[in-house]
């Protein structure tokens, strides 16, 4: 996989999902500290980690990027009660390729991988400000379980927990 242009995707869309006052300077020194192409190559190697990507045209238009493992914060291992349990840590895609299915196909072949692990719950942390997210999580089976903090830079932000129960198909 390409992981430069992982990580353009990823320049791209995160300042996206992030809440309006959150400082532009917090948010490219997020995007400086993570999710740079030496980033995603480390990911990519990651065994505990599963990157999937959506190409149109030969051309990366989104990602997503599952962390298998328990959840190293309380509040979420608190919520999240299926077990074994993975983090969908990232799930993006250029805005000109929204409503086109991208992020939905991208999601259940995340989900797919996740079930062949053995994974039993996904979850993730989306943004309470975040509305658009949060309906697309739930028309792809995610239900709120319970809310977590998510810093930025010097900015700390409030998260929604979202849990989706893996079944084989």
């Amino acid at each position: 996989m390409d992981a430069e242009a992982i990580a353009d995707v990823a320049a791209r869309t995160f300042p996206l999902a992030c809440p309006p006052q959150l400082p532009a300077e917090d948010v490219l020194a997020f995007i400086e500290e993570h999710l740079t192409a030496v980033d995603f190559r480390r990911y990519l190697r990651d065994r505990n980690r599963d990157v999937h990507v959506a190409e149109v045209a030969g051309a990366v238009v989104g990602y997503t990027m599952t962390v298998h493992g328990e959840p190293a914060d309380p509040d979420v291992a608190a919520v999240v009660t299926g077990r074994p349990t993975a983090e969908l840590s990232k799930c993006y895609v250029l805005p000109e390729h929204h409503g086109a299915g991208v992020a939905r196909a991208l999601v259940a072949a995340t989900a797919a991988r996740a079930l062949e692990r053995g994974v039993h719950t996904l979850w993730l942390g989306v943004n309470q400000q975040n509305e658009r997210a949060q309906r697309f999580y739930r028309a792809c089976e995610f239900t709120r379980a319970g809310t977590k903090r998510f810093t930025v830079g010097t900015y700390r932000a409030d998260d929604y927990v979202m849990t989706r129960t893996l079944r084989p198909a």
